[in-house]
């Protein structure tokens, strides 16, 4: 068992989730009650992981943050490191790749609310940013649980990006995921069942635990 490399994942899954956490939020609100004509292109951008290889995107990513790209030069410049065959690297692709399974429940959540609600919060004189941290994300929060056991799930999963932007370093870059192809390559399959397994049982937990949070509330929510 590899847990150098399952303890990767997990920070790397951790971290991609908080930050998904933070930027996904306001996106997602803005997709949600955004009126603009053209909103649909950005919708299809943020969907764009769903559809597009792995190694594809990996690719792309490898090329806007190397030391030659404006981008990986200003990071370069300042931290005299690189991003490419990094953690900072793999939190970038994380990130990118799993943006659509954070935004889009979200933001289908902040769409199913009652807009007479806002309008009520409106009209009593209450700012379109308490109406968001004080109505719309309390009222949201089956959505927003969703995005984040998504975002957590899928990255611990990852392969193709991950092989892309960062390699297989051990105790840098070698994810879990990437620990399991390296022993079935060397044909050691009791090690790469025993790595499966655990992944397995981790992904089994986390996804029971949120449907069982969310069958609870079913019942109870939105709160009075």
């Amino acid at each position: 068992m590899d847990w150098a490399a399952f303890l990767l994942s997990v920070r790397l899954s951790c971290w991609t989730t908080l930050v998904l956490l933070m930027i996904g939020l306001p996106i997602a609100g803005w997709l949600a009650f955004s009126s603009w004509r053209w909103k649909f292109l950005v919708e299809a951008v943020v969907a764009l992981p769903l559809v597009l290889p792995p190694t594809v995107l990996g690719f792309y990513i490898l090329l806007v943050i190397s030391p030659r790209s404006p981008l990986g030069g200003i990071y370069t410049n300042l931290t005299g490191r690189t991003l490419p065959f990094s953690f900072g690297g793999l939190l970038v692709a994380s990130i990118l790749y799993s943006l659509p399974f954070a935004i889009q429940p979200i933001a289908s959540a902040f769409k199913g609310m009652d807009r007479g609600l806002l309008e009520a919060a409106w009209c009593l004189g209450v700012s379109r940013l308490d109406t968001f941290r004080r109505i719309v994300i309390p009222l949201s929060l089956p959505g927003i649980v969703t995005g984040i056991v998504l975002s957590f799930a899928h990255t611990m999963g990852e392969f193709g990006v991950v092989l892309m932007v960062g390699g297989n370093l051990p105790g840098v870059t070698r994810t879990v995921s990437i620990s399991i192809y390296d022993e079935v390559q060397a044909m050691n399959y009791g090690s790469a069942a025993q790595t499966s397994l655990v992944l397995l049982a981790l992904s089994f937990a986390v996804l029971a635990v949120t449907y069982g949070f969310q069958k609870r509330m079913a019942g109870t929510w939105p709160p009075t």
